[in-house]
């Protein structure tokens, strides 16, 4: 027997209210939380209004929505499906000849459908937010600021490094731009520097000197700059074999200023990797986060069919305390496999591929396999 339309609408409108339901309980608690630890890391500023820590309170729940919402399709499809067993319907509808498998391609396709709206649309929406809630996080909370900036013309770094002298000029803070970076040994290439001195009577900041460079190298505690002509109005310095900037930097500092993937747009991503590994650097971060969005659609409908397992069987077999406890491991323990997997990816150890998608093939395969092991048909 085929399932018919009206069927397949019932079903799927069961399923997405009970996911919206998973979904609104599970951001507010997590917004709750969010919104008391932000109190707590804000306790001893008295300098941050309430409004400001509420704003970021209120900018945050996207990108945890995002994050809770395998948790959510999974307690909603069994909620669903619990729901239409326990009332008899699916009972009445397997007895009348209609598979596991068609009864399920409502939510399925439900849940596809969801998948791509959070990537297309919701994901910008979340990235927006949440790079607004980091820029407000540097402000008021951490006062960590971006030191560098990818764009299509190279590498750009500003420093504030008082004591350094070009010219015989002092230098207050100097802004590096360089077109290619070797990311092994940090050596910058086509590197042009700019240098800027405090005025004495007021705090605006004086152009001091220039310097153009064939390349400059990262050492500890300074820039060793080679083949390089400084300049100054009035004044050229011929070249000179190296000089050195003094620098608080290092690799990692540099690196961990690159913008988070997850406050990019789905639709700026595959831009900025291109951009980032034409400067030189690796974006195996972005490329798998890239990737897991991509995958992300075929993870929920995954949670669906697992869901499944844990909730069809209610009335026959009882001990739903023990088997909704189940499901919550199951998905627990696919949440830490796609962490795992992303790590793994991000340090380069596996494939950005295999990183990405394996979470949705072994979710979807578990879900079958243990559906064609249950149920019969």
């Amino acid at each position: 027997m085929k399932l018919g339309i009206t069927m397949s609408v019932y079903i799927a409108r069961n399923f997405f209210s009970s996911i919206m339901l998973a979904i609104g309980a599970l951001t507010a608690i997590a917004g709750l939380v969010d919104f008391l630890e932000l109190f707590r890391r804000t306790a001893g500023k008295d300098s941050i209004p309430f409004h400001i820590v509420a704003e970021m309170a209120l900018l945050k729940l996207p990108h945890m929505l995002e994050t809770i919402l395998i948790f959510a399709v999974l307690i909603g499809g069994m909620l669903a499906l619990t729901k239409l067993t326990r009332s008899q319907e699916l009972i009445i509808v397997r007895a009348a000849g209609v598979s596991v498998w068609q009864f399920l391609l409502p939510a399925l396709a439900l849940t596809f459908a969801l998948g791509i709206f959070m990537v297309a649309i919701f994901n910008p929406i979340s990235a927006a937010m949440i790079s607004r809630y980091e820029k407000l996080d540097s402000k008021y909370i951490s006062g960590a600021q971006s030191l560098l900036s990818i764009s299509a013309s190279g590498l750009w770094l500003r420093e504030h490094e008082a004591g350094a002298i070009i010219l015989d000029q002092p230098i207050s803070e100097y802004v590096l731009h360089a077109k290619h970076i070797s990311q092994h040994d940090m050596l910058l290439h086509d590197v042009t520097i700019f240098a800027f001195s405090n005025d004495k009577n007021n705090q605006d900041k004086n152009f001091a000197a220039r310097i153009d460079a064939k390349s400059a190298k990262l050492e500890k505690g300074k820039w060793v700059i080679y083949n390089s002509i400084s300049s100054r109005p009035g004044i050229s310095q011929p070249d000179k074999q190296y000089i050195t900037l003094p620098t608080h930097l290092n690799i990692a500092q540099i690196q961990d200023s690159f913008a988070e993937p997850r406050t990019l747009s789905f639709w700026q991503l595959n831009s900025f990797i291109n951009t980032l590994e034409k400067s030189g650097f690796s974006a195996l971060r972005h490329r798998v986060y890239w990737h897991s969005e991509l995958a992300s659609p075929f993870l929920l409908c995954g949670m669906i069919l697992i869901a499944a397992v844990f909730s069809l069987r209610l009335p026959r077999r009882g001990n739903i305390g023990k088997l909704m406890a189940s499901g919550a491991l199951a998905g627990f323990s696919i949440n830490f496999v796609t962490n795992l997997f992303h790590a793994f990816g991000t340090a380069g150890k596996i494939p950005v591929l295999l990183a990405a998608w394996s979470p949705a093939a072994i979710a979807i395969m578990a879900g079958m396999a243990l559906l064609l092991h249950l149920e019969d048909g």
